[in-house]
């Protein structure tokens, strides 16, 4: 019996992957790829919400579109099966070795379709919400901290729904919209607040995580070398590490979905800017400075926040200024200086009953608020 159960739940995620895609190559089938401006506008229909859901998943790299984000998932399955198999190839080992990636995936798909049936009516306002965040935050964060397992999974899921995207959608509608800041400010202030909510929640009331599967010990691994290959695959494995996948696979679905996006409507990803490769660059370029840059971190440390810009700074500057080479390289450099360590100092003072994101997240927010404005004064940045 307990075999039947693991092999169930090692499945579920290929299982609700497998769904999603059919679904989408359904809709495929039914007509050409509508653009953003064309999804937004007709999100009152089914297929266009739908599309708006799974498009929810790789959001958090402003991409925005249901290719990456399928991309991402089959690249996370894969490197899953992966490292349950033992296989060398599986990259660095994805969540973090802990084997909770099933769990983890779970509560974060639940949480945003829980944000979807609570607040999916503020999308009716014409103006972009933050209906993904839930994906990328307290659920997964809550699995990793307290275990796997239903109790904590489903409560994840719930706390995330009803704390996070709520504080989100505040921080956007009556912070980011009027004092005309980054939405990314709104996003990643209500996740830390929603989410410090929710820890304080769970140590008062400990039933609401108990008897959770705790994280399993990471396998020890042979140090590695910190050479030209590892940095050129941590640099990939970044694109992944915000919604706690942190593998070269996850990433490169990523990447080849969002790729395969522009290619296909050009109109379509990254909210219709045009702007796809230039956000690549960016983020690939923030990553590339930060790994070398903290790579006696990375040593000492076994991980340090490297792609913070990648998620933050770096597109909310491109997305705001235009992709001219001074604000690409401007941002991801100074996002790469100053965004990691200030992660970390953040991390390092949060109560013990608290995820470290939350550090990440303040500093993202930090990060843009000060980076975003310094580099809208340099030539070629758009007014």
């Amino acid at each position: 019996m307990e075999q039947v159960l693991t092999s169930t739940r090692q499945s579920m995620p290929l299982l609700i992957i497998g769904g999603i895609a059919t679904m989408l190559l359904a809709a495929m089938a039914l007509g050409p790829w509508p653009d953003y401006a064309h999804l937004a506008a007709t999100l009152d229909q089914p297929l266009s919400r739908l599309r708006w859901i799974v498009g929810d998943i790789s959001e958090v790299a402003f991409y925005k579109h249901e290719v990456p984000a399928l991309g991402l998932l089959l690249g996370a399955s894969l490197a899953h099966w992966a490292q349950v198999k033992g296989y060398r190839w599986q990259g660095f080992a994805i969540s973090y070795g802990t084997g909770l990636w099933p769990w983890l995936f779970t509560s974060s798909l639940l949480g945003l379709l829980l944000s979807h049936a609570l607040w999916g009516w503020t999308l009716a306002s014409g103006t972009w919400q933050p209906t993904f965040v839930a994906f990328v935050s307290l659920p997964a964060a809550m699995v990793l901290l307290f275990g796997g397992g239903w109790r904590v999974t489903i409560n994840g899921a719930l706390l995330g729904a009803v704390l996070v995207t709520p504080a989100c959608l505040l921080m956007v509608n009556y912070l980011c919209y009027p004092l005309g800041l980054p939405v990314v400010v709104g996003n990643v202030s209500g996740m830390a607040l929603g989410s410090a909510v929710a820890f304080l929640l769970c140590r008062r009331y400990p039933a609401l995580v108990r008897d959770g599967l705790r994280p399993a010990t990471p396998a020890t691994a042979s140090k590695p070398h910190h050479g030209v290959a590892w940095t050129l695959r941590r640099v990939l494995a970044d694109f992944s590490e915000a919604p706690f996948f942190g593998n070269e696979l996850a990433s490169l679905g990523l990447l080849l979905g969002v790729l395969l996006a522009y290619v296909l409507a050009p109109g379509a990803p990254a909210y219709g800017s045009q702007l796809v490769l230039h956000l690549v660059a960016g983020q690939a370029l923030a990553s590339l400075i930060g790994v070398l840059l903290w790579r006696r971190q990375w040593m000492t440390r076994g991980w340090y926040p490297t792609y913070i810009p990648i998620v933050s700074i770096v597109p909310a500057a491109v997305l705001t200024l235009g992709g001219s080479w001074q604000v690409i390289i401007a941002s991801a450099v100074l996002g790469a200086v100053i965004a990691p360590p200030l992660a970390v100092a953040i991390s390092q003072r949060l109560p013990g009953h608290m995820h470290p994101y939350i550090g990440n997240v303040l500093a993202m927010a930090i990060g843009t608020l000060v980076i975003v404005p310094v580099v809208g004064l340099l030539p070629g940045a758009a007014a």
